[in-house]
């Protein structure tokens, strides 16, 4: 007699339970193939963000790396500091505004978060073989409803204040 297959776990998961799990399981992920290269997934997310704006032509200031990154601006603050104490990362005034730090990458920093990246692109590519691959229709599609859902308002005392009396 065949055993039966164990039940399919997103029968009985909520998505808000497997988007919780999916993250979680990125950012460990993340955090154990930069981890040799010296630094956090946060610090990545960081870096890789700020290596894309750069190519941009972008010198963001700590607020819009915050902005960008989804992270709060006192924890961009407190990433960028140990950056450039690991000489990843220049902080300096931003000449329009005294109040603001603009950030760029070192020529160290350009280096590492190039490596780091090309790691990510290969972590990438594993989580979206199931969906064909990062080229398949279904993994960009997946990339556009991630977007949407990001872009969607998201504010648990909105509806908290409808409850009460």
């Amino acid at each position: 007699m065949t055993p039966a297959p164990p039940p399919d776990p997103s029968e009985e998961a909520t998505t808000g339970f497997l988007v919780w799990r999916l993250s979680t399981k990125w950012r460990v992920a993340v955090d154990r193939a930069v981890a040799p290269l010296g630094m956090t997934h946060a610090q990545y997310a960081l870096l890789a963000s700020l290596y894309g704006m750069a190519r941009a032509g972008r010198r963001p200031s700590q607020r819009q790396l915050a902005d960008h990154t989804g992270l709060e601006p006192l924890y961009v603050s407190k990433l960028a500091r140990a950056l450039e104490s690991s000489s990843l990362v220049a902080r300096t005034r931003d000449p329009d505004d005294p109040r603001a730090m603009q950030l760029s990458l070192t020529e160290q920093g350009h280096e590492v978060t190039g490596r780091a990246i090309t790691m990510v692109q290969q972590l990438l590519d594993q989580l979206l073989e199931p969906l064909g691959g990062q080229d398949d229709p279904r993994a960009r599609q997946f990339t556009r409803d991630l977007a949407t859902l990001l872009d969607a308002p998201l504010d648990p005392y909105s509806e908290n204040e409808k409850e009460q009396p």
